[in-house]
């Protein structure tokens, strides 16, 4: 492991210090801001979910370019992420002071709008052990790959506004994924040895001390398994709070934690979130990259493209240059989902290809390594490859990258032609009534439904 400059950290070690809708009002820069204005964020952040914290802006915000700064916006509520009559409703609330229990409710009424678990979550993709047990804190959707939400991880430094997690940090219970129990995903593990894969996510897995987050890791490494090969850990603290990983008490000691995964020959990689080259130019971060990368693990990026934050191409292309300059490997530019303020967010899919095309023809064979638009849907992860000529007709080409069924992958199929399209259900079959898995997909989400669970041997294509 990479040993950390003393000077540097003795000089410019920082206290983390978050703020929400309860404190938000403190920051020295929004106190600058008009009154309506900070009115707005305040019914905003009274339906989704609002933090942010003093690395965020002090160092990654330009707050002579507000509002329009890319940051600003991806980290501070602003109006139009609620539709007008959602916003009118939460502003009539807040000015008649309804109280908390109220305002709480008209809060959850308007959330439930918002589509709060897409992808059929909660219905399809909680897996169960053999004896029946349900697994309410695991995913299980794609056949080799397993998430873990550990109940200690399940928020973030802070918040990205466009998250398709949001109703993890709303007060929703009912709609919050967590697990203590790391011996039920060990069992699970071994009676799917189809399971190569264990991606542990939340929230961010990152917010967790050493000490707690070694209990979950060290247990899949005692129990020798096999069919481990490699373990992901889904963060934004590279882009969020890189002190985790330079000053923070436990630093040291997490990243002993994943030299020893790499030490036992098991992959580890982290899955890290990136959305605006900013997020990669302060010195912190790019400490922390080398410390990880030390440890053996390797460092993937990922973002959604996202309107108002980086939906140009040019954008896109320094990203990708500056993660590779960094020893990061591109891996996937996502479409925004069908959830909370996608509306705000969401660029229709043909901008989103033209997008990803002109990146990719801006930057080195090292950078293309990453995927995308990708669509991660209810059937799997479609990706949109471009648009072609059929006849006199336009078609939109897309593929599977990964499926419900593994036979979908890598099988191209058409949609007629729309430029507004932002999602798979805006979309209509090139021929015929349906796209090509939507028959069998219906079989299977019945089934699921009939047995009370995920059956991976349909779904995944793999044992039961």
């Amino acid at each position: 492991m990479k040993k950390l400059n003393q000077s540097w950290s003795e000089s410019t070690a920082p206290t983390y210090k978050s703020y929400t809708l309860n404190n938000f009002r403190e920051i020295p820069q929004i106190k600058k801001l008009p009154p309506r204005q900070q009115f707005e964020m305040e019914v905003v952040g009274n339906v989704l979910p609002f933090k942010t914290n003093n690395y965020v802006i002090e160092q990654l915000i330009n707050w002579k370019n507000i509002p329009d700064d890319p940051i600003f916006r991806l980290t501070f509520p602003q109006k139009e992420m609620l539709r007008p009559h959602h916003y009118k409703e939460m502003e009539s609330a807040l000015k008649q002071d309804l109280g908390t229990r109220e305002i709480q409710k008209v809060a959850n009424k308007i959330r439930m709008q918002l589509n709060p678990h897409p992808a059929g979550q909660m219905e399809h993709n909680v897996p169960h052990l053999k004896d029946g047990t349900k697994l309410y804190g695991m995913q299980h959707k794609y056949k080799e790959t397993v998430l873990f939400f550990p109940s200690q991880g399940q928020t973030c430094h802070a918040y990205c506004s466009f998250c398709f997690r949001w109703p993890q940090f709303v007060g929703m219970d009912e709609f919050r994924f967590a697990m203590k129990e790391s011996e039920y995903l060990v069992q699970y593990l071994r009676e799917h040895p189809e399971v190569t894969d264990v991606l542990f996510t939340g929230g961010d897995p990152m917010i967790m001390n050493a000490r707690l987050f070694s209990q979950y890791v060290d247990s899949l490494l005692d129990a020798n398994l096999p069919n481990l090969n490699t373990i992901r850990i889904g963060s934004k603290a590279l882009s969020y709070w890189p002190y985790k990983f330079l000053t923070d008490g436990d630093s040291d000691e997490m990243l002993e934690l994943f030299s020893r995964v790499t030490g036992r020959g098991i992959h580890l990689s982290f899955m890290a979130h990136f959305n605006h080259p900013v997020e990669l130019s302060t010195e912190a971060v790019k400490i922390a990259i080398r410390r990880i990368r030390s440890t053996g693990a390797q460092i993937r990026t990922q973002s959604p493209v996202l309107r108002h934050i980086n939906d140009n191409s040019d954008t896109w292309a320094q990203m990708w240059k500056n993660q590779v300059a960094l020893g990061l490997v591109p891996y996937y530019m996502f479409v925004v989902r069908d959830t909370g303020a996608q509306h705000y967010f969401g660029v229709p899919l043909v901008e989103a290809q033209e997008i990803f095309r002109d990146a990719y023809q801006k930057v080195s064979g090292l950078c293309r390594t990453v995927r995308g638009p990708s669509m991660s849907s209810t059937p799997g992860k479609i990706q949109i490859l471009g648009v072609t000529d059929i006849g006199a007709k336009k078609a939109i080409v897309m593929r599977f990258l990964q499926g419900r069924n593994p036979d979908w992958v890598q099988r191209p199929f058409l949609a007629k032609y729309d430029e507004g399209a932002i999602w798979i259900d805006d979309l209509e079959p090139f021929a015929g009534k349906q796209f090509f898995y939507e028959g069998e997909l219906k079989e299977m989400l019945q089934s699921e439904t009939e047995k009370g669970g995920q059956d991976v041997s349909i779904a995944g294509g793999g044992p039961p």
